[in-house]
């Protein structure tokens, strides 16, 4: 007996680190492919370029964000404020690089946060059906109804306009996409022979989600993340815009651009660099996921090969 038991642990031990080992090595062959795409690069690098400024901006920029220079205000590029100043004298690379830390912030944490809770749901209501899943998916539709800019005035009304009433919104707004997605691919996977296979062993539904299903649904949930963080980063950007987001005098792209509408004849650079910013992330994310559709899609993949 006691020698079964071992024989068993040891399979299942041997078993773990199989699985594990692939999961290694997918997500290894997914950047790689990613890396090797000359879409994905191209987005890889953009992002790559605008997390390096954020995490480096102490080191690049003159002065901080909130330090203000006497008597330079809407000063043009210059050695010492490579991109101007804005109304207050307050270097623009500055703020454009401490802002893309308030955007990376808000969209990577919220947005993680609403796809693990989409992602839940959405299994959960897939896999189990019946009720379950009718109310999850009712839920979810009242959310859809509302559009997320709205959504997200609402949600800062509530609380306060700042950088976590917009995290709130924004993981609010990413639930149901994922949701639904996490949702249609589970139904297309739980009749497969796997899943019915480790029902039939007796494998508890717990471990059959976690284990077995959720790997498999994988592929078009990153391609969803990517789009969904340009999402976010757009929706904060849009939020602090309309005066309910970030608030002044902390750096936020979308508040740089609404104040930049009054001094485009004195300072073009004030409006150009901030949008600039946003665009290079936005559209890297927007080219990774487009890299990571034609990766991740067996169909798609062989016809690139």
């Amino acid at each position: 007996m006691r020698l079964a038991q071992a024989h068993s642990t040891a399979a299942r031990a041997d078993a773990g680190g199989v699985a594990a080992e692939r999961t290694r090595g997918y997500w290894l062959n997914t950047l790689a492919g990613l890396i090797h795409h000359p879409t994905g690069a191209i987005g890889v690098g953009l992002i790559a370029l605008v997390v390096f400024g954020a995490i480096a901006a102490p080191l690049i920029t003159p002065m901080g964000p909130l330090e203000q220079a006497r008597g330079d205000e809407l000063a043009g590029p210059s050695w010492s404020h490579p991109l101007g100043t804005d109304e207050f004298g307050r270097d623009i690379l500055s703020r454009v690089l401490y802002g893309a830390r308030i955007s990376l912030g808000v969209g990577v944490v919220a947005l993680l946060g609403g796809a693990a809770m989409g992602v839940t749901l959405g299994v959960i209501g897939g896999f189990r059906g019946g009720l379950i899943d009718t109310l999850m998916m009712r839920l979810l539709d009242v959310l859809l109804a509302f559009p997320p800019i709205l959504l997200g005035i609402a949600v800062t009304a509530v609380l306060e306009p700042s950088a976590r009433s917009v995290g709130v919104a924004v993981m609010i707004a990413s639930i149901p996409d994922f949701a639904r997605i996490a949702r249609s691919a589970t139904l297309r996977e739980r009749s497969l022979d796997y899943v019915v296979a480790a029902a039939a062993l007796g494998v508890p539904a717990r471990q059959i989600m976690a284990r077995h299903l959720l790997p498999n649904v994988m592929p078009p949930l990153l391609v969803q993340l990517s789009v969904a963080m340009s999402f976010a980063i757009l929706l904060e950007a849009g939020l602090s815009f309309l005066g309910v987001g970030v608030q002044a005098p902390q750096p936020s792209w979308g508040s740089m651009l609404q104040t930049a509408r009054t001094y485009l004849y004195q300072a073009p650079s004030y409006a150009v660099c901030a949008g600039v910013a946003l665009t290079l992330l936005l559209v890297g994310f927007n080219f990774v996921a487009d890299a990571l559709r034609d990766i991740l899609d067996p169909r798609l993949h062989r016809q690139l090969r």
